[in-house]
């Protein structure tokens, strides 16, 4: 018999949602902006936030910037370009690949976003 989620729902598991949701069986004074899952990732949060102070970044330099292998970094940043977060180009310089990315408007809304997000979790940490 199939069972309905608000059969599933646990009382004790509702206090834990959301980062500024309900904490204790108090309510949060502001609800936060929604949480980013694509960027809050280590190496795609790391991606961006490297775009976000660099004009463009080549895959060597954010390969070295971030301690990962090719294929490691060309997943997370394919999960990126895919969102819109950043842009890839390619081209050659003589007859070597070269790969160039840039942090987008929309990443860098999303960033901010992000930021915003973690300073209010830190603010509400700080302020019990």
């Amino acid at each position: 018999m199939a069972r309905s989620s608000a059969a599933r729902t646990r009382p004790d598991r509702a206090r834990s949602r959301g980062a500024l949701g309900r904490v204790e069986g108090r309510r949060a004074e502001a609800a936060p902006p929604e949480f980013d899952r694509l960027i809050h990732e280590r190496l795609r949060l790391g991606i961006v936030s490297a775009l976000a102070v660099n004009a463009s970044l080549t895959f060597r330099e954010l390969k070295a910037l971030m301690k990962t292998t090719d294929g490691n970094l060309s997943v997370h940043a394919r999960r990126l370009e895919e969102a819109r977060y950043i842009e890839c180009t390619k081209s050659f310089e003589g007859r070597i690949p070269k790969t160039e990315y840039r942090l987008t408007a929309t990443g860098r809304r999303a960033l901010e976003r992000y930021l915003d997000h973690m300073e209010a979790l830190i603010r509400a940490t700080r302020e019990r």
